[in-house]
């Protein structure tokens, strides 16, 4: 009798804790639920979708490490990790500014702008500012929440942040853009929305240094007058007022070393049945801005072909490989791919053609449910912000493609965006402290191996001199060559890190989440060691 009511009280007991465990599991909030399935979803829904999908994976983990609080009770336990997931699912700060300008013809127009900042888990935030008449309210909230997941991704020490202004710069003048880029600037400026330890934004769709420049300026003459690091309120600025040489060429950068730390692991190229390396790989791109001509650059050097490129006007293919170096001096001259004349124009969609490598570098969601399972390439490198759709993913995934997810693979911009803000507050440019000092001291070891032989007896011996790697590490003293050395540090740091939450959570080839996963667990660590009551 003794036996069967402990029994009972047990099984209770055990309900209670199902119970419990039913009431804070992470749920996939309603309005997201149909995202899995969605042909055309918006990208704020796509990156919310993406983060609850990790969170649902990562709970578990997060309620067994609050056993280190043993004076919690289970219950208060599961209910703090709920909390602090669905902080971070949300948004802290959006705010939407109106303003009226004066346009050349004399007539007035109010223009919208926005800026949103994600958790201030770690300050200052981080994000760009675009000019689009696409912009609105949920997508600068998306982009401000994938900012942050891609900051923690590269372990930088950024929350995410986004702000865009509802134009369409190529109706306008310059000077009218000059205007509306300053208006804007001190609207958020009167709301301490940016600032070089509040948020730090940064070029991204139609704009770029010069708005950068003109940001700068306004602050440094009204609030920031007197801030000794007032040029760190912006990155991407021009070189000559703080800005850093590399930065043009990083987003591609890091699109192509993402790929190069998969491509030369053999544990991953055996689960897509591929040999490892560059060599012989076929590659498309979509897309030959910024990012895509880089990226393609960065490929091509390291001995893939380039066989079509897909812009928005036109698509042209060789067979036999593009090379880059002719087609950008050919785009600085033509502004356009179209006509290159080392290619065939086509009218086949290169997103679905015969291809080892696809890199989607343009636009969001080109890959989608409807094409999904025509794509042929077997690795995909997501240079754009959300190129792929969670129901195009999904049959990617079920065809063992591995994706390199936006979050990771384009990261390659903000950490160099990073490394200017650094130096803005150092007030030093890269290498200027140690370089010499480093150049001098390998060239110093080189000299001592060759003295040390020279005193050998057996003159035979024939005198060392450096190799091309050595000679290139010693004249490693540019900035651009610091730059780009650091960038593929944290890189590969990072893809370490999604290597191992892939295979921790058995996610085979689902990389997106197990970068999700990554980025949420420091951003949940983060929080909650300072304190979720006081975010």
């Amino acid at each position: 009798m003794f036996r069967h009511l402990v029994a009972v009280l047990r099984r209770r007991r055990s309900g209670v804790r199902m119970g419990l465990w039913k009431r804070f599991q992470h749920q996939m909030p309603e309005r997201l639920k149909q995202v899995e399935t969605d042909k055309d979803p918006e990208f704020s829904a796509m990156v919310l979708y993406y983060y609850h999908r990790a969170a649902q994976t990562l709970e578990p983990e997060l309620i067994k490490e609050m056993e280190k609080y043993p004076h919690m009770k289970v219950e208060e336990r599961q209910a703090r990790v709920s909390a602090i997931l669905n902080l971070i699912g949300s948004v802290s700060t959006s705010v939407e500014v109106n303003f009226p300008i004066v346009r050349k013809n004399g007539t007035y127009e109010i223009i919208t702008g926005y800026r949103s900042h994600h958790v201030r888990h770690k300050l200052p935030l981080k994000g760009g500012i675009r000019y689009a008449m696409d912009v609105d309210e949920n997508e600068v909230k998306a982009l401000a929440s994938i900012m942050t997941f891609k900051c923690a991704c590269v372990n930088l020490p950024y929350g995410g942040s986004k702000g865009g202004v509802r134009i369409d710069p190529k109706n306008y003048t310059v000077d009218e853009l000059q205007t509306i880029t300053r208006r804007y600037t001190m609207e958020l400026l009167k709301r301490n929305m940016i600032g070089p330890g509040v948020d730090v934004p940064a070029p991204d769709m139609n704009t770029g240094p010069r708005e950068m420049a003109w940001i700068v300026d306004q602050y440094q003459k009204t609030f920031g007058y007197k801030d000794i690091n007032s040029a760190a309120i912006t990155t991407g600025k021009p070189v000559h007022i703080g800005g850093i040489n590399g930065r043009n060429s990083a987003t591609g950068r890091g699109v192509w070393k993402a790929g190069d730390l998969f491509l030369k692991d053999k544990e991953w190229m055996d689960l897509i049945k591929f040999k490892t390396g560059w060599e012989d790989k076929r590659v498309i791109v979509q897309g030959f801005g910024n990012v895509g001509s880089f990226a393609s650059k960065f490929v091509h050097e390291a001995g893939a072909k380039i066989i079509g490129i897909k812009e928005f006007d036109v698509s042209i293919v060789n067979p036999d490989g593009i090379d880059i170096t002719e087609l950008f001096d050919y785009v600085a001259e033509k502004k356009t791919i179209k006509g290159y004349p080392k290619a065939q124009e086509t009218t086949e969609d290169l997103l679905t053609a015969d291809t080892d490598i696809l890199m989607p570098c343009a636009t969001q969601k080109v890959i989608t449910n409807e094409n999904a399972g025509n794509i042929k390439a077997k690795l995909i490198l997501e240079g754009a912000n959300g190129p792929t759709t969670p129901a195009g993913e999904k049959i990617l995934l079920e065809k063992g493609v591995l994706l390199v997810p936006d979050l990771y693979c384009n990261a390659g911009g903000v950490t160099v965006s990073y490394f200017e803000y650094l130096k803005n507050i150092n007030h030093v440019s890269y290498g200027k402290m140690n370089s010499k000092k480093t150049s001098e001291l390998i060239h110093e070891l080189i000299n001592s191996i060759n003295e040390s032989f020279q005193r050998c007896p057996d003159s035979a011996i024939p005198q060392i001199e450096p190799n091309k790697k050595l000679t290139r590490i010693r004249e490693c003293t540019t900035e651009a060559d610091i730059v780009d050395s650091a960038l593929q540090t944290v890189m590969e740091s990072a893809a370490i890190g999604i290597k191992q939450m892939a295979n921790k959570f058995e996610l085979c080839n689902d990389l997106r989440r197990a970068a999700y996963v990554y980025s949420s667990l420091k951003v949940f660590e983060a929080i909650e060691s300072s304190g979720i009551s006081q975010q």
